[in-house]
């Protein structure tokens, strides 16, 4: 077997191993809080508390990501996150219980996931060869569908059966499971600039990393479409719990069931992407994927009987995968390599802000009108702005698979 199967396969594996246990971690608190306070503000601040800490540290960590080894960045952030974790479940077993700390703790959460995804997207090109990149982001993609299929039902049922604070202890093990993988098993020589002496400050890097975003034409439109997108995501990615709860009833399994439907819709997206490779040109399979998933967040909001609910979340888990691997390996491809780390940075920011923004807007309005006026709303105007997307002359002229010089 070549090299870097042997180190992507290492790589996925500790990943893969680290998400189940975070994942069981996210759907606990999310189900507890919903459930609990069927609130759309603490649905907010519970969302807000998770995305800002990361919004604040990604500029820093994307720079991190190009001074220093990404492999230890991604190690210290699980070993951050579980101790964190730890914590928490020795709090709760004493029987102090408050939903605050449960905020706390998606902050802290949060703050681990700033450093860990910029150098976890920047570390990929590293060990895959160029051509093999949707292949394997396509795969990633069908890895973390199957751990979200498999999350809500162990979740659940560990809910059932078990406390809150197993759930927590099972997470930071797996944590543990992924660290030692990747500090005994996975072997990867740093990157050049990492392994090279530093010559500027590291302000002076930031400030590269954003002059760099500023001449390069088709990344300030990228992540201009970005920032609309992910503020028009945010009802159907956060607030379709609560309207199930409101609108078909406040039973765990329906809340487990549109998370298995949505996993198996991203299983099957993530298939269709690493066999298929998408359009010739990226743009064009990004705007195909987000035509289809404004379709989905209208059809979300009008669908009569939870059966055509649970389609509609299916059918939009198909194609998030088919507009993340896209976009994931045309910010691989055509961004030096040094600046990866940084670019990855500004666009966790941008995600990390957007979607906060978009729940401070509509978080408050769910709790005054029904939620499937938004999705209906917001599921329209991803429809047009995914129309804008595939018209832009700028990134369908980036989008082709053989230019590699940036705009």
């Amino acid at each position: 077997m070549e090299k870097w199967k042997k180190d992507i396969i290492l790589f996925l594996s500790s990943q893969t191993i680290s998400l189940f246990g975070s994942s069981l971690v996210q759907y606990a608190i999310m189900w507890y809080i919903t459930l609990t306070t069927e609130s759309g503000m603490m649905m907010t601040l519970y969302i807000i508390c998770g995305f800002i800490p990361t919004f604040i540290l990604s500029p820093f960590a994307g720079v991190w990501a190009d001074r220093f080894n990404r492999k230890i960045l991604i190690m210290a952030a699980d070993a951050s996150i579980a101790v964190a974790t730890l914590v928490l479940a020795i709090v709760f077993l004493l029987g102090y219980e408050a939903t605050w700390l449960l905020f706390v703790m998606a902050a802290i959460r949060a703050l681990g996931t700033g450093v860990q995804t910029p150098a976890v997207g920047a570390i990929l090109p590293q060990i895959v060869p160029k051509e093999q990149l949707t292949k394997i982001n396509g795969i990633n993609g069908s890895i973390q569908a199957i751990i979200m299929f498999v999350s809500p039902i162990v979740s659940a049922g560990l809910l059932t059966w078990t406390t809150l604070e197993m759930i927590f202890f099972i997470d930071v093990i797996t944590a543990a499971i992924a660290i030692f993988t990747l500090l005994v098993f996975f072997k990867i020589p740093v990157h050049a600039k990492a392994a090279s002496k530093q010559t500027t400050s590291y302000f002076s890097d930031m400030k590269e990393g954003l002059v760099y975003i500023k001449q390069t034409n088709f990344l300030r439109i990228f992540f201009l479409f970005f920032a609309f997108f992910f503020v028009l995501m945010a009802p159907a990615a956060f607030l379709t719990p609560l309207q199930v709860v409101r609108s078909f009833g406040d039973d765990v399994w329906r809340l487990t069931a549109i998370e298995i439907a949505f996993s198996i819709g991203m299983m099957l997206g993530g298939g269709i992407i690493a066999s298929w490779g998408g359009f010739k040109n990226r743009v064009y399979t990004m705007t195909f994927a987000s035509l289809l998933m404004g379709i989905c967040t209208f059809a979300l909001g009008i669908a009569p009987i939870f059966s055509l609910y649970l389609l509609f979340m299916a059918i939009f888990g198909v194609a998030m995968p088919i507009f993340n691997t896209p976009t994931m390996v045309l910010i691989q491809e055509k961004i030096e390599e040094d600046y990866l780390g940084r670019i990855f940075g500004v666009f966790g920011m941008i995600s990390t802000s957007m979607m906060p923004m978009g729940m401070l807007i509509f978080g408050p309005i769910a709790d005054l009108i029904e939620i499937e006026i938004l999705l209906v709303t917001t599921g329209a105007l991803l429809v047009i702005l995914a129309i804008l997307l595939g018209k832009n002359k700028t990134l369908v002229k980036i989008g082709k698979s053989g230019l590699t010089e940036p705009l």
